[in-house]
């Protein structure tokens, strides 16, 4: 074998057998080759770990034979030494830093291009404040409502105002005739234009906003006040004291389509779902009843899908989960 094959062979055994770590991992010198969890016998302060086992605690052992003032002296001495140390095996200094495979550049790159997260402001203080005189005092009555317009509703006795948020204006609407008020309800259209007002006299009037303008009168539904409304499309649901629950189609002359029985006292809460195919409805029964749209009979009042008796006191906020249409939230009063 010639001196060039001995060479070749000698750089072969010289090289490492991982040339990937080291690629990733490179010492500047013999300092850096330690370990953060391993500890490194150079690195530590063997004499007072001797003196400490043999030595240190002499003078604790036999307390009586150290004068105050001896003792004073050696627990100045200590100080002075750096001695008042607790640990016996002690590092001279510290373990080295982690080696940090990623690069610093590309890691702090990557948390970057997270957006943060805003922060919640929560006001503190009202944004507008409106008179509100004659507002009837009575749990059971949704006399407040905010249409897609931009536009609030609100029923003062036997009195609809509106309030334009957008300018600020207010105007009234209408005021029904005392043998028929005050007003019970509030509703507004999905296209922000008509609103229905619910009448202590049993009947349903509908209203053109933009025209001031009366539409019809819904009659026979109730034989008590409407206490709760809600629109689904073309479908206006009507809720009485009576504990009826009354659909209406306000497209065509015979309103009364279907009709919901379940409640044995007044209704004071109706939502619809946003599908439309589900409706909710909360009594002063302490009843909270689900209703299958598609399951509805204008021959006979209609089953109810869910009954539920958790409530203890009269049922009226009701809210369907915009993104899962198969969760309601329910608010009542408590006994």
């Amino acid at each position: 074998m010639d001196a060039g094959s001995l060479s070749s062979s000698g750089t072969l055994k010289t090289r490492s057998r991982y040339p990937l770590q080291e690629q990733f991992i490179q010492r500047k010198s013999s300092k850096e080759n330690l370990d953060r969890f391993i500890p490194n016998r150079s690195a530590m302060d063997f004499d007072y770990a001797h003196y400490m086992l043999t030595e240190g605690n002499k003078g604790k052992e036999n307390p009586d034979v150290c004068s105050p003032s001896r003792e004073a002296y050696r627990k100045q001495l200590a100080e002075s030494l750096n001695m008042n140390r607790t640990r016996i095996l002690a590092f001279k200094n510290k373990p080295p830093a982690p080696v940090d495979l990623i690069p610093h550049e590309m890691s702090t790159h990557t948390h970057d291009n997270k957006p943060a997260k805003p922060k919640r402001f929560i006001p503190q203080t009202s944004e507008k404040t409106l008179d509100a005189p004659d507002l009837v005092d009575d749990y059971y009555l949704n006399l407040l409502d905010w249409g897609s317009a931009n536009v609030l509703a609100i029923a003062l006795g036997s009195t609809v105002y509106l309030w334009d948020a957008t300018n600020g204006s207010t105007s009234e609407l209408v005021t029904v005739d005392d043998e028929d008020g005050p007003v019970t309800s509030l509703s507004w259209a999905p296209d922000g234009r008509h609103i229905a007002v619910g009448l202590n006299n049993s009947e349903v009037q509908l209203w053109d906003t933009t025209s001031n303008r009366q539409l019809r009168t819904l009659r026979g539904g109730h034989r008590q006040r409407v206490g709760s409304l809600a629109w689904n499309n073309h479908i206006l649901t009507t809720g009485g004291m009576d504990g009826r629950i009354v659909n209406n189609d306000v497209r065509i002359r015979s309103h009364v389509v279907e009709t919901y029985s379940g409640h044995e006292q007044e209704v004071c809460g109706l939502k619809w779902s946003a599908s439309g195919s589900q409706l909710a409805s909360g009594g002063n029964d302490n009843l909270l009843y689900i209703w299958d749209r598609a399951t509805a009979s204008s021959n006979s009042a209609t089953q109810w899908l869910h009954r539920l008796e958790d409530h203890t006191s009269a049922v009226k906020a009701l809210a369907w989960c915009p993104f899962q249409g198969n969760l309601l939230a329910s608010g009542g009063g408590e006994w």
